[in-house]
């Protein structure tokens, strides 16, 4: 069981059992009624206890739970970008070394641990048209295009990750496709 449902739940008996306990020595002390407002005030003191510690705890839970979010975006963000700046090192010098396909095999378990599903698909197509170019160590312009036209479509889904469920994905891809088409170049 969760550690604040069992928190709450012996709260509600304890208030339960304390306020059953109050209400039985009020009802017997009504010949007194300074008494009687003793135990108003400790009931009060007691309800007004137990809310707070319940809002104290869940508050401490989203905390947590923000904070955790937090380093998780920032892993995923830096290691997203590291992928994509060692794919622009790799379009640029048009060159594929054996020391960059096993810097890929690492950054693909790390890519492995911390993706979400959708990212992973992708990630895996855009793998396997990595390993068809690497066939031989250059890069062609047209290999190179390809590689950005698939790390377009790989960059939709890590945005999708990381800034959490755009409403309208299809048009998301479309405009990254669009801003990342390759500069037409004479040389």
């Amino acid at each position: 069981m969760n550690k604040s449902l069992k928190y709450l739940v012996i709260s509600t008996i304890t208030f339960t059992l304390g306020y059953f306990f109050l209400r039985t020595a009020y009802y017997s002390s009504q010949e007194n009624p300074f008494a009687n407002e003793i135990i108003l005030v400790v009931l009060g003191t007691i309800a007004t206890i137990a809310i707070t510690a319940a809002l104290l705890n869940k508050q401490s839970e989203v905390e947590l739970e923000k904070e955790q979010n937090v380093k998780i975006f920032d892993i995923k963000s830096s290691l997203y970008f590291e992928l994509i700046d060692f794919i622009e090192e790799i379009i640029v010098h048009r060159k594929i070394s054996k020391k960059d396909l096993i810097r890929l095999d690492f950054l693909t378990h790390k890519i492995s641990v911390i993706a979400n599903k959708e990212v992973l698909k992708e990630y895996a197509s855009f793998i396997m048209l990595l390993k068809k170019v690497s066939s031989d160590i250059d890069v062609t312009k047209s290999e190179s295009i390809e590689l950005s036209i698939k790390l377009n479509q790989l960059c939709s889904k890590i945005r999708y990750d990381l800034i959490n469920k755009e409403k309208n994905v299809s048009d998301l891809k479309n405009l990254i496709f669009i801003n990342n088409l390759p500069v037409k170049n004479n040389t």
